[in-house]
């Protein structure tokens, strides 16, 4: 099987079975070639945002092809699911919709805007045995650091967890009719101590994710 791996930070892609696999040269995204438990796993950096995250599911899948679409990193946690790393059963984005006097409405990606609020969910691929809870993520171009945003992502789109990427890679693979899959490990609670907590917590976080896709994929 032929896995893209993608994670937005340096911190997240390194953490990913280190000191195995060859850089393959002049690429955009960075890219480390492994190859592991039969598979060739294409793992990519692509930094921070949903634009990044498409461009190079879409420029690498163009390139190599794919079996698999998956990401690995971190996240914050919005709902009070228990644990600290997650598979991603479902993922949304949370900042499409329109700009209202009194609230924003979301809507899928794509769809017109206008008229009563409708959420899309991305179903990810089955999980193949791990023991981990399973959350929904909402993806969206803005780092949380609300606590009463981090509830309307509850409230709206009964999301666990929020990041920057998930949503995006998700909706590539609906589009390309491939699957993906998704672990992310919680740095922080989206609220007014965010931006500390993830520094804090980054690269043990990063850890954890990468420690379980790389169980999952022994699993595939």
């Amino acid at each position: 099987m032929r896995i893209i791996l993608l994670a937005a930070l340096d911190e997240e892609a390194d953490a990913f079975m280190p000191g195995f696999g060859d850089a393959l040269d002049g690429h955009w995204p960075p890219v480390r070639r492994i190859e592991t438990n039969g598979h060739t796993v294409l793992l990519a950096t692509t930094d921070i945002g949903k634009v990044n995250t498409a461009a190079a599911a879409a420029r690498l899948h163009m390139l190599h092809g794919a079996d698999l679409l998956a990401i690995t990193g971190t996240a914050g946690k919005l709902s009070a699911i228990e644990g600290d790393c997650f598979y991603l059963a479902h993922a949304v984005q949370h900042d499409y919709g329109a700009r209202k006097a009194d609230a924003f409405v979301h809507y899928p990606p794509g769809a017109w805007p206008i008229g009563p609020a409708q959420v899309r969910t991305y179903g990810a691929l089955a999980n193949p045995g791990l023991t981990l809870p399973h959350a929904v993520i909402a993806s969206g171009d803005a780092f949380i650091e609300d606590a009463a945003y981090a509830a309307h992502l509850v409230a709206a789109l009964d999301a666990d967890l929020v990041d920057m990427e998930t949503a995006a890679l998700a909706q590539y693979a609906h589009t390309a009719d491939l699957p993906w899959v998704g672990i992310k490990a919680t740095t922080d609670d989206a609220n007014h101590t965010s931006a500390g907590d993830f520094h804090t917590n980054l690269r043990a976080a990063a850890q954890r994710s990468a420690q379980e896709i790389a169980a999952m994929i022994a699993l595939l």
